[in-house]
């Protein structure tokens, strides 16, 4: 599911509200997601998971063409863990 098309099912299940609101309310939630994350903070959504941010090193990678070293600088990647609640509806859908 894209962002477009969870703010046309949210904006059907709650005809009272405004189709524009409710993609200024997803874009608040999601804006202020990306910069606690951002700030390097972790973000818990309560039986859907916690977003946070993991640190990987620098090191020194070969490169596959020539094999020669290469330095690798530090970097922060994104990292999900999906919420219990999540995984037990995951696991009785199929």
């Amino acid at each position: 599911m894209i962002k477009s098309e969870l703010v046309e099912k949210l904006a059907a299940e709650n005809p009272h509200l405004f189709q524009r609101d409710i993609e200024n309310i997803v874009n608040a939630i999601l804006d202020e997601v990306g910069d606690a994350m951002a700030r390097g903070d972790r973000v818990e959504l309560r039986g859907f998971g916690a977003f946070s941010v993991k640190n990987r090193p620098a090191r020194v990678g070969r490169n596959p063409r020539t094999g020669e070293q290469v330095e690798v600088g530090e970097k922060y990647v994104p990292q999900f863990k999906a919420g219990k609640e999540i995984r037990e509806r995951l696991n009785r859908s199929s």
